[in-house]
């Protein structure tokens, strides 16, 4: 089977013999439309999703032979199609934006055979052109545009004077040319404008008719990415070619793909979807890594967080309307739109009563890149963060507890002594709580982790391996021994009574002066008496 790694051109696809994952019968769903703006995260498929429409207004039967749309379309009518893309645009050259679109528009007049409109006015061409179109092929006009906020995201929030004035001028360029669709609507059969981001705030869209924005729509949320019907069929051949390279069966292929790649949701139905990009790669290759986190290192997601009074923390642990998450309003205090619609986090749970929606990590492959990235940053590790997981890990899943202590108090003795807060003792409890959500979201890649809701209250962290259960909850500037008697009690470990792995039950006090573990205290449920060890500064 041949993998579409990198491959954005539908004709490149099709003729080929690349696997395709047949999506022809959302595409003439939407082609009954007539403007639509689509946000997903990058190597989703959004530039083949324009490819795809491109070939299919421009009446290109041939390439969707024993597809779905040939049960569908029936006239195959050739449209004129514009089509944009702006991935290819160099931030660093000033008027790299306005060269590329009159670029475009004198392609488009040169293969239409019409006359040059020469101006200075890139807006004013492309509003002269798009009725000439319409004039000289007797067909409403399609306009297509890739990565619309490319010439913006680019620019946004870098500390550079330059790069500000650049993002401005962008800013008005794009509104202007935008304008032009309101102005030429009867001429237009169809417009896409697909990109990360749908920026609300700074009228980017305010001059023309607004777009059927299905960024998060029930009718198109399996547009992009693979179902798991999709990938369990199609893919059947090569899951079970991976197991075999992994020394695993079928059905456990599935669950470590599931864990690793799915969880993606783009409407309220929760329909899962699996990252295409990762699946393919690893398939291609063999083995599983983390390719789409990899592939391209989110800097400005660390950098909005760095202004933000908020932190990733905030985000996955409550409830949020929709407009809090689909809209970016270019507030770098409030980057969640940024950070949701980037894939970093996504829908996990939706209340139809309040119009409530849940986010967190799509999957491990996200949880893991996010939390270490942001791990490294926050406590300034110097990129150990990932190290240490994998040492925690192992003592965890060995019943090490001597060693789990060690690991603990070394981790948290790395931080620099200047990242602790001195101001006031609200300062130092946020600091407490955020800097052990990052150890423990570390950790929750590899075991199950659940912050259990039990009876008589929450556990700080719950740790479960195949072997044995880890119930902790640390106290700031108090002792482990009190830490250890709330896990009893509340009565934590009541939900394992029944269960054959021993549970440790873990106290340990956090020092907002040294910045580390003061103490640690052990009890366990097939114990008799509980350890305590002091740990000393």
């Amino acid at each position: 089977m041949k993998y579409p790694i990198g491959i954005q051109s539908f004709e490149t696809l099709r003729k080929g013999g690349f696997v395709y994952v047949d999506k022809t019968d959302l595409v003439y769903k939407m082609v009954q439309g007539h403007i639509y703006f689509l946000a997903r995260p990058r190597r989703f498929g959004k530039s083949l999703l324009v490819s795809t429409l491109k070939a299919y207004f421009e009446g290109r039967k041939d390439l969707f032979e024993g597809l779905k749309m040939m049960e569908l379309e029936q006239e195959w009518s050739q449209y004129p199609v514009i089509s944009f893309d702006f991935n290819g645009i160099d931030k660093n050259t000033p008027n790299s934006l306005r060269d590329y679109l009159n670029q475009v528009i004198r392609e488009t007049e040169a293969k239409y055979n019409l006359q040059c409109f020469e101006t200075e006015d890139v807006a004013l061409r492309f509003r002269t052109l798009i009725p000439r179109l319409h004039e000289a092929t007797g067909r409403g006009v399609v306009v297509l545009i890739d990565e619309y906020d490319k010439p913006l995201l680019d620019l946004l929030d870098t500390g550079n004077p330059d790069d500000e004035k650049l993002l401005t001028g962008n800013r008005e360029l794009l509104k202007a040319f935008f304008s032009i669709f309101k102005a030429t609507d009867d001429h237009l059969r169809f417009v896409l404008l697909t990109g990360i981001t749908k920026f609300s705030q700074i009228t980017m869209f305010s001059g023309f008719n607004q777009p059927d924005d299905i960024s998060i729509d029930n009718r198109y949320d399996t547009l992009l990415g693979f179902t798991e019907e999709e990938l369990h069929t199609v893919f059947a051949g090569s899951i079970a070619e991976l197991a075999g390279a992994l020394g695993k069966n079928v059905e456990e292929t599935k669950e470590l793909l599931k864990k690793r790649y799915d969880g993606y949701h783009f409407s309220k139905r929760m329909k899962d979807v699996y990252n295409p990009f990762s699946i393919l790669n690893t398939f291609a290759k063999l083995d599983m890594k983390d390719y789409w986190f990899t592939s391209g290192t989110p800097t400005y997601l660390v950098r909005l967080l760095g202004h933000s009074q908020e932190d990733i923390m905030t985000y996955t642990s409550g409830e949020h309307t929709l407009d809090e998450f689909l809209n970016y309003k270019a507030d770098v205090a409030k980057p969640l739109p940024m950070i949701f619609q980037a894939g970093y986090l996504t829908v996990k749970g939706y209340d139809p009563e309040f119009e409530m929606y849940e986010l967190d990590y799509p999957n491990n492959e996200v949880r893991q890149g996010v939390i270490t990235l942001l791990a490294n940053d926050y406590l300034q590790l110097n990129g150990q963060a990932a190290s240490w997981v994998q040492k925690i890990v192992r003592a965890m899943r060995e019943g090490a507890l001597e060693q789990v202590q060690k690991l603990f108090t070394a981790f948290l003795a790395e931080t620099p002594y200047s990242m602790r807060p001195k101001k006031d003792q609200k300062d130092r409890e946020l600091y407490f709580h955020y800097t052990f959500y990052l150890i423990m979201r570390l950790i929750s890649c590899y075991t199950v982790y659940t912050e259990k809701q039990l009876s008589e209250g929450r556990a700080d962290c719950i740790v479960e391996t195949p072997k044995y259960v880890y119930i902790f909850e640390f106290k700031l500037d108090g002792t482990s021994a009190e830490a250890l008697q709330q896990i009893r009690d509340r009565g934590y470990a009541k939900a394992y009574e029944a269960d054959s792995r021993p549970v440790y039950m873990i106290g340990a006090s956090f020092s907002s002066k040294t910045g580390t573990i003061e103490d640690w205290s052990i009890g366990s449920t097939r114990m008799d008496t509980d350890s305590y060890r002091s740990i000393g500064t």
